[in-house]
């Protein structure tokens, strides 16, 4: 309690997010960063994360961050460094002793752990005992998106990795960034009772950004053309793995040039590779196409278009449900089934259309392109999804400190 009529202290949010080589993660904790801040003015928030990009997307005053070596997950259970020549054994360490000497001095009243419950390779596991035992006021929460992969595939490494013991012991509270009647994440993934009793549903997550300048998109690559051209937009997040799908797209074009008139922009990533993207540039040379890395203002393309052909990735499948925007789903074909799982569950819904990544041919793309922009965007699916995962996250966040009253034990500790 505070006597003496001393200051009331800010409330502290740590993040730990961890996100290899995209930008999905970093973009959802942003998010949430932003909107308790809004919230709580004088909330300060610190974000441990990785991304080779360092603070990708624009920060909230009193928010910063703490980068760690970065790493990338060549497959299930096995990483490796993006830049460090060194033994990944020393890379490891040097990760787990960072992130637990920043939840130490830092001393959060919230650590808002992002989709690894006892982080990469298990390296947050020593700052949670830490907290547990040196800060016992601290709450500590998981937010996990909406599907992380195929039940039986998560349902065995959470076993193997001792993530379910992790939940059962560390969290106070599991967010989870879905619907549901949706996917029923604590029954698919078979959390223990004493952690599914622990979760709660938010609804999908959004960015609170808008869109700044839609016109001006539409009036640059569509209005300028002959009447009636209709404008396409691909985008696929950070861009990784987007080749195959963007030159499946570019190839396409000639053929729905026959039955459209088509501009397309191609929003391809940072992390494409130069020598894949000058061959995209090489290719829409004589085509009514663009090649873009990146743009100021994504949700202002995706707002100005007749039809968006995006990954199914979760932060750019939530800003395309909430602009309306007609949309086409080529799910990344793998390794995990996360995205073709939310692909086909959406469709099923109505809310977007979809293509198997297998099943991406000139005709068949090309007909569904041509299908995605006869859609009216006017008419509504049968229901629509829930989109206020963020305010309702956030007010978890509040509640959870609301019952566990602040107190003044700032000060670093040393050990």
């Amino acid at each position: 309690m505070h006597t003496n009529g001393s200051v009331p202290p800010r409330i502290r949010l740590m993040i730990y997010a961890q996100d290899g080589l995209g930008l999905g993660h970093m973009r959802r904790t942003t998010s949430i960063a932003a909107e308790l801040i809004k919230l709580q003015p004088d909330a300060v928030v610190l974000t441990v994360e990785d991304s080779p990009l360092g603070n990708f997307f624009r920060t909230s005053p009193n928010h910063d961050y703490v980068k760690l070596p970065s790493i990338k997950k060549v497959r299930p259970g096995d990483w490796r460094a993006v830049n460090l020549p060194l033994r990944f054994e020393d890379i490891r360490a040097l990760r787990e002793q960072l992130i637990r000497s920043v939840a130490l001095n830092f001393r959060p009243d919230i650590l808002l752990v992002d989709h690894m419950p006892h982080g990469a390779m298990g390296e947050l596991r020593p700052a949670l005992e830490a907290l547990r035992r040196i800060v016992p006021d601290a709450r500590l929460v998981l937010g996990l998106r909406d599907i992380i992969d195929a039940p039986e595939v998560v349902r065995r490494r959470w076993q193997l990795e001792g993530a379910y013991e992790a939940m059962q012991r560390f969290y106070d509270l599991v967010l989870v960034y879905g619907s549901r009647d949706v996917f029923d994440l604590a029954d698919q993934y078979r959390l223990p009772e004493g952690v599914a009793r622990k979760v709660r549903y938010c609804g999908y997550l959004c960015t609170p950004a808008v869109a700044r300048y839609p016109e001006r998109i539409r009036a640059q690559y569509a209005n300028g053309a002959k009447a009636g051209t209709k404008l396409v937009v691909a985008m696929a997040g950070g861009g990784a793995d987007a080749y195959p799908m963007m030159r499946a797209v570019l190839d396409t074009l000639p053929a729905l040039q026959a039955k459209e008139r088509v501009a397309l922009v191609m929003i391809v990533g940072p992390f494409m590779s130069p020598a894949e993207r000058r061959d995209l540039q090489s290719r829409a040379k004589g085509l009514p196409a663009q090649v873009r890395i990146t743009v100021s203002d994504p949700l202002s393309y995706i707002y100005a278009a007749d039809l968006v052909i995006a990954r199914a990735g979760y932060n750019t499948t939530m800003e395309i449900l909430r602009s309306s925007t007609p949309a086409l789903l080529i799910p990344r074909p793998g390794p995990s089934a996360e995205q073709r799982m939310r692909a086909r569950l959406f469709q099923e819904r109505g809310w977007v259309d979809a293509l198997d990544p297998d099943d991406v041919s000139s005709g068949t793309l090309a007909e569904a392109i041509a299908r995605g922009l006869r859609r009216d965007p006017a008419v509504r699916a049968r229901c629509r999804p829930d989109l206020g995962g963020l305010s309702a996250a956030v007010e978890q966040l509040v509640s959870l400190l609301r019952t566990a009253g602040l107190e003044q034990r700032h000060a670093p500790i040393a050990e």
